[in-house]
């Protein structure tokens, strides 16, 4: 079972870089940009959670509140007809109508209002 890496309530999106031979991470689901690198997973674990207790220190010294990380959560009201018609083109593409809307969104430009 793949399971995202946590800490103090914060996900790490980790990748491989194959330029650098490293491990590098992100904090997932905060604006505020949070990296961290390291050579291995028990190090990449490591500094992750370096970087969140940096994070949330500075925070405290500038008298600032951290910054919540997003639930993935979020309940959208639908016509009984737009539902069907969005599980249809999801079961279509053997996806589930959570994993067909965040592709959707994902491969739609934001506009400018």
């Amino acid at each position: 079972m793949n399971k995202p890496m946590t800490y103090k309530g914060y996900t790490a999106k980790i990748e491989y870089s194959e330029k650098d031979e490293c491990l590098i991470g992100r904090v997932s689901d905060i604006r505020h940009i949070i990296t961290f690198h390291a050579d291995s997973v028990k190090e990449i674990k490591q500094a992750f959670e370096e970087a969140v207790d940096f994070y949330l220190k500075s925070c405290a010294e500038k008298n600032e509140e951290p910054e919540k990380p997003f639930t993935g959560r979020s309940v959208v009201r639908v016509s009984s007809a737009l539902h069907s018609m969005i599980a249809l083109a999801a079961r279509q593409e053997n996806k589930s109508v959570n994993e067909w809307i965040a592709e959707v969104r994902k491969d739609t430009p934001d506009k400018e209002d």
